[in-house]
């Protein structure tokens, strides 16, 4: 197995479909668009962490500032790869992997945990160059699932592995394991709880190895309510005109038994073509898998001749919308536009053209 090595992490054209009023929805997008086939940039990438309901008053300016840390330090890192020539993969990996690394967000370790008290991460990858991808889904054990998911991808023959079998696939081929202690979070815990409680369900035990349970009212001042798909993604063009994408998330609090969301299915949370666009999503997974909406996002802008900001508008703003889904994706094409669209309150993103400036935003109406 190759052994890939990181940096470490350091501490818009409005489109035409931005106000949809037949259903009364003013969307949020944000878009960078070259004007000319030699104004590409060399490189490109868009970073999100999760979409919901955002706003500054609930959320506190320590965690604002925090979560604005966290999407700064990604870009960085991809950005890091992308300027040394390195692979729009690469980067998606690298990225990816700091990103699960975090507790503050709903991937790796700081998972949200499933009903019976377990952490079950899904992942996928893929390559717009070659159209080879890679998927996880209900591993347990494994540090990053996104380099599990492009081991997948790149020593394996199949595109998804999931449970028992990608884990003892991971293992057999050196992909880094973690006991589950690893992923547990207080705060995620406790939003457990308080969902089991409210739903009328039993409480499994406190996972073994866990810190001590703290007292009522500590768990209480540091319980928020988990309003946020905390998907993870990335998107990246690199100087050599080649896509990629990747997605990983630990899914949503106390959800049943074996249940899979879009992330690992290639073209509804993850999808890459150098033909059209790559994409990565975040929302209520069921909806995103019944519209396929990354590869449609892709479909319309390589056979309808959408610019990307309005494709994205238009699947998420109307599409998803108009079926009572939520969530948002951030995309980028070969020729170096960058999109994202949400129909929530707020989606944690950010956005590095070559030779610009980052773009860190959380909140509806920024840029």
């Amino acid at each position: 197995m190759t052994v890939r090595k990181f940096p470490p992490a350091p501490s818009t054209l409005l489109s035409r479909f931005a106000v949809l009023a037949t259903i009364g929805l003013v969307l949020t997008g944000c878009a960078a668009k070259p004007a000319s086939d030699a104004a590409r940039p060399g490189w490109a990438m868009a970073v999100h962490g999760g979409a919901g309901i955002m706003d500054r008053e609930t959320m506190g300016p320590d965690t604002e500032a925090s979560y604005r840390a966290a999407l700064n330090a990604a870009l960085a890192r991809g950005s890091a790869i992308l300027e040394q020539g390195g692979s729009a993969l690469d980067a998606v990996e690298a990225v990816v992997r700091g990103l699960e690394d975090d507790p503050q967000f709903n991937a790796g370790r700081g998972a949200v945990f499933t009903a019976d008290g377990r952490n079950e991460l899904d992942a996928a990858i893929m390559d717009g160059a070659t159209l080879k991808a890679g998927a996880v889904a209900g591993v347990t054990g494994t540090r990053n699932p996104i380099t599990l998911a492009r081991t997948v991808m790149e020593s394996s023959p199949h595109v998804m592995l999931i449970g028992a079998g990608a884990e003892r696939f991971g293992a057999e081929k050196g992909v880094e394991q973690a006991a589950p202690v690893w992923f547990f979070t207080e705060r995620r815990w406790q939003s457990l709880l308080k969902t089991l409680k409210e739903r009328g369900l039993p409480i499994p035990p406190r996972p073994a190895g866990a810190p001590p349970e703290p007292a009522a009212s500590a768990a209480a001042a540091g319980l928020t309510e988990d309003r946020k798909f905390g998907t993870v993604g990335v998107v990246a063009l690199d100087r050599n005109g080649h896509v990629a994408a990747g997605t990983s998330t630990g899914g949503t609090t106390a959800k049943l038994w074996g249940r899979i969301g879009d992330v690992p299915i290639i073209g509804a949370g993850t999808y890459a073509s150098d033909e059209s666009c790559a994409v990565s999503a975040t929302g209520t997974g069921e909806y995103f898998i019944r519209l396929g909406v990354a590869r449609e996002v892709c479909n319309l802008v390589k056979y309808e001749g959408m610019d990307l900001q309005a494709a994205a508008d238009e699947v998420i703003g109307r599409q998803l919308t108009e079926l009572g889904g939520d969530g948002g994706v951030i995309a980028v094409t070969p020729d170096g536009q960058v999109a994202w669209s949400f129909n929530t309150s707020g989606m944690y993103r950010a956005r590095l053209v070559e030779g610009g400036d980052p773009v860190v935003s959380i909140f509806k109406g920024e840029p």
